[in-house]
């Protein structure tokens, strides 16, 4: 059986009762990470003139948890955006799937008026087929040039639509075949609004795909494996696996490479050299006039993705280890109130950025593709004396490092407070805690 054929397959037998206790528990993870940061991003210009220039209708689907609703394609579109303008949302896999999986899903589920039960399925459908195109590519799509969530996140968004609309295998393949044709995102347009638009054109994506199957759209059911297809095309280096057995449903990814949840609103590749930073200014207090350099130790691929040496503005920041090095040493911190266009303005800043050498390596952690072994911070002092951080191997939010229930928590509630929502913190996490027993629209309710 053909890569997309299976996978068509094992999404239209995935069933609530089939899901692991433990996936279902790192779903809902997920669902509470996302909302949280797409309700923190909802006042961002990227998602106020997508919303403008889309102009959506009246529909089923709420914005960003707030009064306005839209069709579901639109609202998928937009939430999506929102929930990744921050670059807050959470990591796995070379990318951010619920970013993607959870808007999706949620406009869908407001549509359909879907169970919990049921968007935990389609969730972990979504992330299982996500993470057979991983698995079969060693090469880093980054390097090509490619954004993997916008490139991965269509297929994944497709698949787990396709188990929310409950559609037959053939369908469901020709729905994941739907959503491979609709990849894109360039690395290039990072550090702008287009970094978040990639997951929020996934998201609509992945509804789209499954309706169309729904309705008798054809497509390719071999589109993943054939030689001029998604894993081929998209491959750096043309080495691709598209002939083994898929290990969906069978040996559970969402198990063995679980979620990152970022402790920091910027890119996953600068967040090992922050952890080491703050603990290096919590344990030796360093003055900004007393930094001669700064040296950071990371790798090659690391590098290559922060791109962005001398940031003037908040998204540029996200994306330049100078900045968050800089943050850590004049704010003691790399939060929300940093990633503004004043704060990386500030002189201090741009000329602490200066400062900063960034040293590289190509050993990679072979559990961590792309990253060194270990990061480091070493700060170089005007009277001669050197301190160095320990090194750090996962950052802080990281599956083998979790965050703990509470600092989950209070990151949510700092999130609602960004966005200025006028909905309890309190009661919207303790509904997502609870979301297999609740519907999509309980989830959305105002009161």
């Amino acid at each position: 059986m053909t890569l997309t054929r299976s996978l068509g397959r094992f999404v239209a037998e995935l069933s609530p009762n089939r899901v692991p206790e433990e996936a279902a528990r790192i779903a809902r993870m997920g669902f509470i990470d996302t909302i949280g940061t797409m309700i923190a991003g909802r006042h961002e210009d990227s998602v106020r003139i997508l919303t403008e220039t889309l102009a959506p209708a009246g529909g089923p689907a709420t914005l960003t948890f707030g009064d306005r609703h839209a069709p579901a394609p639109e609202a998928a579109w937009i939430n999506a955006t929102a929930a990744h303008a921050l670059d807050y949302d959470d990591v796995a896999l070379r990318g951010h799937p619920s970013t993607v999986l959870v808007p999706a899903i949620l406009a869908e589920a407001e549509h359909l008026g879907s169970s919990g039960a049921d968007m935990i399925t389609a969730y972990v459908a979504g992330y299982e087929t996500w993470a057979e195109l991983f698995r079969r590519d060693t090469g880093l799509l980054h390097q090509k040039g490619w954004h993997p969530t916008g490139l991965y996140g269509a297929v994944g968004a497709a698949a787990a639509c396709a188990r929310l609309r409950k559609l037959d295998a053939e369908k469901a393949a020709i729905a994941i075949a739907l959503g491979a044709s609709q990849s894109a995102g360039l690395m290039a347009n990072f550090g702008t609004m287009t970094k978040p638009f990639h997951a929020g054109r996934a998201a609509h994506a992945g509804i789209m795909a499954a309706r169309l199957a729904d309705a008798g759209f054809t497509a390719s059911t071999d589109a993943l494996e054939h030689p001029q297809g998604f894993l081929h095309a998209i491959s750096p280096t043309g080495t691709e696996d598209r002939v083994s057995e898929s290990r969906a449903g069978t040996d559970w990814a969402i198990l063995s490479q679980g979620l990152g949840i970022k402790k920091y609103p910027t890119c996953y590749c600068t967040h090992r050299a922050i952890d080491c930073m703050l603990d290096l200014v919590a344990s030796s207090p360093i003055a900004t006039g007393e930094v001669e350099t700064i040296t950071v130790s990371i790798s090659d691929y690391f590098s290559t993705v922060l791109r962005n040496h001398q940031p003037d503005t908040g998204l540029a920041a996200k994306f330049s280890i100078e900045f968050c090095m800089a943050s850590g040493i004049v704010a003691r911190r790399v939060g929300l109130h940093e990633l503004t266009d004043d704060f990386v303005r500030r002189p201090d800043i741009q000329a602490l950025m200066r400062r900063v050498e960034i040293v590289t390596t190509t050993e990679h952690d072979p559990d961590l593709p792309g990253a060194a072994a270990r990061d480091q911070v070493a700060i170089n002092l005007k009277d001669g004396r050197t301190v160095a951080g320990e090194p750090v191997a996962r950052a802080t939010g990281h599956p083998s490092r979790p965050l703990t229930d509470q600092q989950l928590h209070d990151k949510f509630a700092d999130c609602l407070q960004a966005g200025r929502s006028p909905i309890p913190a309190d009661m919207l996490f303790h509904r997502l805690a609870s979301l297999q027993s609740m519907t999509a629209r309980d989830l959305t309710a105002r009161a």
